[in-house]
């Protein structure tokens, strides 16, 4: 996902910020890098439709940083990803197959009890979908959560909406963990953003005015570091072998021309480059300038820059790699979030029950996330930083008072993984929805402290018996009078009855009736009381 080791690269130009920084001012968010890592707490549910509210947890981690965000006075831009592009094809197969492997061996793993393992490559293997995208937009609606659907990549249409002024719909900075924005020349990005607001700013223009950073770009301007970009590897075209990111720069400082750069790479590297790998190369740093986007107010597709004359004409009018063309009314509707932009299907007429959205689970979910929220609550918002050594130790003394200790939490997340595991592995191979039954988790067959409790269980109960049955005879014998059981109390379906027993003052004395789960001793009591009688 990306430029790789792109960041690792321009390191000396990343700054550590707060997001406050950008209160009172239009920020997009890029929805699909939040989704993914809200999706790896709940990648066994997603992935094998497990019932239950653990499965929207990435709608609550997505709405956490938004609240966050509106906390610092910041109006969040939610940009989602469209359709693929044609170039990208290749990339999105390759991904897939890699997901789908993963999921056969997190199976694997999970038939072999090995839960921990089968989590970890669950996370490799889970995907956003756009109905869950879609189950993210109701709630942004009800929230008034300003959000849009790009026709192809997210990604083209933050970088347009970057050089638009706020009343047209633009925005100052991008969220995201992409550094394909780089590329797409976004100018502010923030990376690697925490739920409290920390994160990485990369600044793109302080690439080309600093003249103290190394490496320096002095010598180059947004083509060239996008030729770059595209030269190291992109989604759109794999690197030549042997070219990663400091090669590719080598190249581009050297020559600063990328036609000689290609040239030169053909001579370098001979048979290991492509064949058609020139037009490629232009083809993909045509997308990072040309892609189409979505434009709010004409309501229609648009370049993000202008296509030059020189370039139409070197690519014989062919621009469907650009994102093919659609009518205004379909982007429109993918815009808006009524249109699934790979099917084009409506998502309020899905076909398949497999993609049926519960609303009522969503808005569960969503209730549950703003009382969380509510309870974080301090005076001045719902997020509150805890800057002291002191107030950590105050606020942990606390919580250590109203949640178990560490060790009964980690008994009870066994108890639960292992109550996961068998319907798990049962239905595993057969079953579109698996859902685990709402029950205790079941003591061992191995405790002995069971055994011995079931013994004397059926001890009692013997005994219990022989009681009620010595009890009767001695009733025939002595008295012709009725030995009824009365309830102690009518108010509770707990309560035990008592045993009227007459004695000689004709006065009934109540003695508590005893069960079948009651010790031996006190069976025993009972009966000596009775034979005395």
């Amino acid at each position: 996902m990306g430029i790789k080791d792109l960041l690792r690269f321009v390191k000396p130009y990343v700054e550590p910020i707060h997001i406050k920084k950008y209160a009172g001012q239009r920020v997009g968010i890029d929805a699909y890098s939040w989704l993914h890592k809200g999706a790896y707490s709940c990648s066994m549910e997603l992935l094998l439709n497990i019932e239950g509210d653990k499965k929207f947890q990435y709608l609550k981690y997505f709405m956490n940083r938004i609240n966050m965000l509106r906390h610092y006075k910041i109006t969040p831009v939610v940009v989602f990803d469209g359709g693929n592009l044609p170039c990208k094809a290749a990339t999105e197969d390759e991904r897939d197959k890699r997901r789908q492997t993963n999921r056969d061996l997190a199976m694997e793993k999970l038939k072999e009890g090995n839960i921990a393992a089968a989590s970890e490559l669950f996370q490799r293997a889970v995907s956003i979908s756009p109905v869950m995208a879609y189950q993210l937009i109701q709630i942004l609606r009800s929230e008034s959560i300003e959000f849009i659907v790009a026709p192809y990549e997210a990604d083209a249409q933050l970088a347009y909406m970057s050089t638009l002024e706020a009343e047209k719909g633009g925005i100052v900075a991008v969220i995201s963990e992409d550094s394909d924005l780089l590329a797409y020349g976004c100018p502010a990005i923030i990376f690697k953003m925490d739920q409290y607001g920390n994160g990485q700013e990369v600044i793109l223009d302080k690439f080309f005015s600093s003249t103290t950073h190394v490496p320096s770009f002095r010598s180059f301007d947004r083509t060239l570091f996008t030729g770059m970009c595209v030269l190291a590897g992109c989604d759109f075209l794999p690197s030549v072998p042997g070219i990663g990111i400091s090669k590719a720069y080598g190249l581009v400082s050297k020559y600063r021309n990328l036609d000689r750069v290609l040239s030169i790479l053909k001579i370098e590297k001979r048979s290991q480059v492509p064949e058609n790998y020139s037009k490629s190369f232009k083809e993909a740093v045509a997308v990072f300038q040309h892609a189409r986007v979505y434009d709010a107010v004409s309501k229609q597709l648009k370049h993000i820059k202008p296509i030059p004359d020189e370039l139409l004409e070197s690519l014989d009018g062919e621009l469907n790699f650009l994102g093919p063309e659609m009518a205004p009314s379909v982007a429109t509707a993918i815009a808006q979030g009524r249109l699934n932009p790979c099917t084009m299907e409506a998502f309020d007429h899905l076909p398949s029950s497999r993609n049926h959205i519960d609303l009522t689970n969503i808005t569960r979910v969503v209730q549950s996330q703003k009382r969380e929220a509510a309870s974080l609550s301090s005076g001045d918002g719902c997020f509150s930083v805890v800057s002291s050594h002191k107030s950590r130790k105050g606020s942990k003394a606390v919580e250590d008072k109203q949640t178990p200790s560490s060790v009964e939490r980690k008994l009870i997340n066994k108890d639960l993984e292992l109550e996961k595991l068998r319907p798990l592995i049962n239905n595993a191979t057969g079953e579109d929805t698996i859902i685990i039954p709402k029950e205790a988790p079941k003591v061992p067959d191995n405790n002995p402290f069971k055994k011995r409790k079931i013994e004397e269980m059926q001890l009692d109960w013997n005994v219990s018996n022989n009681t009620t049955e010595q009890m009767s005879v001695v009733t025939e014998v002595e008295s012709s009078e009725i030995m009824g059981f009365t309830p102690d109390s009518q108010k509770s379906v707990d309560s035990k009855p008592v045993l009227m027993v007459p004695d000689g003052n004709k006065r009934a004395k109540k003695v508590k009736r005893t069960n079948c789960h009651s010790s031996l001793h006190k069976n025993s009591s009972i009966l000596n009381f009775f034979s005395r009688i």
